[in-house]
């Protein structure tokens, strides 16, 4: 049942309740504009005003009014507006509208507290949380990894049920948004939380606000809804923006107010206190006072469906933990990284070849070894498959990367023979043993991959001998792996593939991968994604024909543009895969890099998700998001994956590598061996890679063009990009 089929015909009014909303809406009406009014007179109208590090301005006021706030003189018509819609009647349509203008509060409030420097950002607590956060999780969220989103407000009855409630939520792979005293609950007992848990301690009682401009940038940034577009902005919340409040002790009216600003968006809210039939509103507003109930009904009345299983470990394991890093300080013993011998590997075996749910473990175990020791590390997972290519072992092997991460107290980096695990004090305290790494692979494979999946078999080495004697023959498969690869070229291949998998977030957003050019978001290759078509023949990654090409140096195949115009929402007519000044492929949002054109040096930058810092462009990283994201063909400017830069089809229409002027120096030394090979086969000379300019040289285009000129960069040659 909607809010909007909410009324007298269904239940009566719930005069208590909407009385103390009322009542909440006014004080925080009166506070902003208490604040605004100090603020004008200490600043005056013109004082520019805004959040950190985002391209959407204030984000409530932008995504339902359209209005790009700047000066803080331009908020006041803007809160006189919403005084002014606080209607008098006491009716559930009224407290939606009283909702809104509460929300409208809490972001003058918090944006006026920015001015005034009243909101350090003291770990862990977050405050704002900006656009680079948010995109983060784009994909997860795109590919429901994360199942829902959970606010928690106020404070649980004790310290331990604040931890039971965050740490259920953490198993189930919930984002989550803290506010309040139970932020302090959680430090008391240790909880993990901050940017690497996605749970997310915003901080008092109006930072809550920030879980709601955070849904909101989500529809401007993935969604493709202009801003303004107040009506199809709160659809997607309804919709897409799987969230619930759980409202936690004490029921002042501003925090009743608050709680209609969710249900204004669509979402319900569960308080653990007692409510008699005059303060509730049936399936938006309730009461829940079991905290082995409170989760479970919310995710009941929010319509959110987790499909469970069991795996025996003595750590919490979910995508929360994901984040986690272990410190040396913290590690209990570690495999790999440099220091000791490491291997991984997913090996394609034959039904008679493997013990299905069998976990072997040759050398000594870690509950017989020191804290502190190294070990040598080798993961060996058979898999058998009547569906089971060779070609998907190492898309499934890439996987054992997030599904260690999953353990909590676990952490896991790099691959193959680099593979790097460490196992913290706290998770052996626990009981954790290395065995248990293969429970959570067994499970999770079987549980992410049944179509191709029929039997998993785990052997773990941690004796020396037997690691270095699996290593060779990891290796060979390595090798034979990448001979294959080598051969899969644009050239070679009769299909490219789709990926629509954010399409949920860019509506007419249409990804095509190729052997030479990943998916934006850098983990969708052409094998992954025929992996996928294969497990799942209706899913996001179908396979294109290519048939003959229409334009073979920019890229335009007549199929490429069928299946775009379709797929598009016959929006778009043609695509070039292979050129970033004419009709180039769409963005999403949850690109690894951007490229942009430097006119004036004849080039292109290219910028990443980890480089928060400026660029030659006059933008960083978050607002060239907000221009060439949402699924919109922008020449001039494209989101690509980062090991596009490498690929032989880096935009040779426009030059290729050759075009590269400035990138992070995070990202030249990432692809210094590959880009100096690169630059080598195409005539460049090995020593390219440093003629390019970094944030070290300058980051405007005044700072870059002496040393380009200095050290001879080929793009004054080339043909003009303009």
């Amino acid at each position: 049942m909607s809010v909007e089929q909410i009324s007298e015909e269904v239940i009566k009014e719930p005069k208590k309740l909407l009385r103390k909303a009322y009542d909440g809406t006014i004080t925080a009406m009166s506070y902003a504009e208490i604040l605004l009014n100090r603020a004008i007179k200490d600043f005056g109208t013109e004082q520019t005003i805004g959040y950190p590090d985002t391209a959407y301005y204030l984000p409530v006021i932008m995504c339902l009014s359209g209005e790009k706030v700047t000066k803080l003189g331009e908020l006041v018509p803007i809160l006189n507006r919403l005084r002014n819609q606080v209607r008098t009647e006491l009716t559930v349509e009224n407290s939606k509208l009283w909702g809104e203008s509460t929300l409208y509060a809490a972001e003058v409030i918090e944006t006026i507290n920015y001015l005034r420097g009243d909101n350090p950002k003291e770990l862990p607590w977050t405050g704002f949380l900006g656009d680079p956060i948010v995109r983060k999780h784009g994909i997860k969220m795109v590919d429901w990894t994360i199942p829902g989103v959970a606010v928690i407000l106020g404070r649980a009855k004790d310290s331990q049920a604040a931890k039971k409630i965050v740490e259920n939520l953490m198993n189930k792979g919930f984002m989550i948004f803290l506010c309040d005293e139970v932020i302090e609950q959680c430090l008391e007992e240790n909880v993990k939380i901050g940017e690497d848990y996605i749970a997310f301690p915003v901080g008092n009682f109006t930072q809550v606000i920030h879980a709601v401009n955070y849904a909101f940038r989500a529809g401007l940034a993935f969604g493709g809804i202009a801003p303004g577009d107040r009506a199809k902005h709160l659809d997607y919340q309804k919709r897409r923006v799987l969230a619930f409040v759980l409202h936690l002790g004490e029921r002042d009216d501003v925090k009743v107010a608050a709680s209609m600003g969710a249900i204004f968006m669509g979402f319900p809210v569960l308080t653990d206190q007692p409510l008699t039939p005059e303060e509730q509103i049936p399936d938006w507003y309730i009461s829940e006072p079991d905290y082995e109930k409170i989760v479970p009904l919310a995710m009941e009345v929010r319509g959110i469906k987790i499909t469970s299983i069991d795996i025996p470990i003595p750590v919490n394991f979910g995508p929360a933990f994901e984040g986690e890093t272990i410190r040396k300080a913290d590690t209990y013993v570690e495999f790999g990284g440099g220091r000791t011998t490491s291997f991984e590997l997913v090996h394609s075996v034959g039904p008679d070849d493997i013990v299905d749910g069998q976990i072997t473990v040759i050398g000594p175990e870690i509950d017989t070894v020191p804290e502190g020791t190294k070990m040598p590390l080798g993961i060996v997972v058979n898999v058998y498959g009547r569906k089971m290519q060779d070609d998907f072992e190492g898309v499934l092997e890439r996987r054992i990367h997030y599904f260690t991460n999953y353990g909590e107290g676990i952490w896991h980096v790099a691959q193959r023979d680099m593979c790097w695990v460490r196992i913290s004090k706290d998770a052996r305290a626990k009981g954790f043993l290395i065995r248990h790494i293969g429970e959570l692979l067994m499970a999770k494979l079987k549980q992410e991959f049944p179509a191709i999946i029929d039997r998993v078999e785990v052997i773990l080495y941690t004796d020396q001998a037997a690691v270095e004697e699996n290593l060779i023959k990891a290796r060979e498969v390595y090798k034979k792996r990448d001979d294959r690869m080598r051969t899969l070229t644009d050239d070679s291949v009769e299909d490219f593939y789709s990926c629509l998998l954010c399409q949920s977030f860019a509506p007419n957003h249409v990804c095509i991968v190729t052997p030479e050019r990943v998916g934006l978001c850098g983990a969708v290759s052409w094998l992954d994604a025929k992996a996928s078509f294969e497990i799942a023949p209706t899913g996001p990654n179908q396979p294109i024909p290519k048939g003959v090409a229409i334009d073979e140096l920019k890229g335009m195949w007549q199929s490429c543009n069928e299946y775009l115009y379709t797929n598009s929402n016959n929006s778009l007519e043609e695509v070039n895969l292979y050129t970033i000044m004419d009709r180039p492929m769409t963005s999403c949002g949850c690109f690894e890099a951007i490229m942009a054109i430097i006119p004036e040096a004849n080039g292109i930058m290219v910028t990443t998700r980890e480089h928060s810092g400026m660029t030659p462009v006059g933008m960083t990283f978050s607002t060239l998001a907000g221009t060439c994201g949402g699924g919109y063909q922008t020449p001039g400017f494209m989101g690509i994956g980062r090991s596009y830069l490498v690929s032989k089809k880096f935009i040779p229409a426009d030059g290729g590598i050759a075009r590269i002027i400035w990138m992070p120096k995070e990202l030249k030394e990432f692809l210094r061996e590959d880009l100096t090979q690169r630059c080598i086969e195409e005539g460049l000379g090995a020593d390219f890679i440093d003629k390019i300019a970094d944030e070290s040289i300058g980051t405007t285009t005044e700072e870059i063009l002496p040393f380009l000129e200095e050290k001879g960069h080929p793009c004054f040659g080339l043909e003009s990009l303009m």
